[in-house]
């Protein structure tokens, strides 16, 4: 579990319902939808897009949204929105496991493949929070720095 996590307890439904539309369901969506909302965001403030910036964001939309389907029981929301000098990606899925860190090697030795995930995630966003939802399961949200 990364250092900057934190779990808490929201009476909210799932935004997608308060939108009513689904949110994408694959990483690549998330992904266009992240780069969507910060390019329009560089637009509509005429600031120029840090490229870094923006390939940091869409690595950790990735990895959540990667997470949610392989470990979470899929992607049940998705939210995205451009927040002062971040932007912030929240992805909801079926289960109220946290995320941990796995180990590098398995218990015979050897190297395993993946586990990199969470360690990303931690450390290419500033704030991440972990959020048992009413209904079961989880929403994690994560904010990325555009700076």
């Amino acid at each position: 579990m990364c250092e900057q996590h934190r779990t808490e307890f929201v009476l909210e439904p799932f935004a997608a319902e308060r939108r009513g539309r689904a949110g994408p369901c694959k990483p690549a969506e998330a992904r266009r939808a992240v780069e969507r909302a910060v390019v329009e965001r560089c637009r509509v403030t005429d600031c120029p897009c840090d490229a870094d910036a923006l390939s940091d964001a869409l690595l950790v939309v990735s990895e959540l949204t990667t997470n949610a389907i392989l470990h979470g029981g899929g992607i049940t929301d998705f939210h995205v929105d451009v927040a002062g000098p971040g932007v912030r990606v929240s992805v909801s899925d079926r289960s109220d496991r946290l995320p941990v860190v796995a180990p590098p090697t398995d218990p015979q030795g050897r190297w395993r493949v993946g586990g990199h995930g969470w360690p990303i995630i931690c450390r290419l966003a500033h704030d991440v929070r972990v959020t048992d939802l009413p209904s079961g399961g989880k929403c994690i949200t994560a904010v990325v720095p555009l700076s």
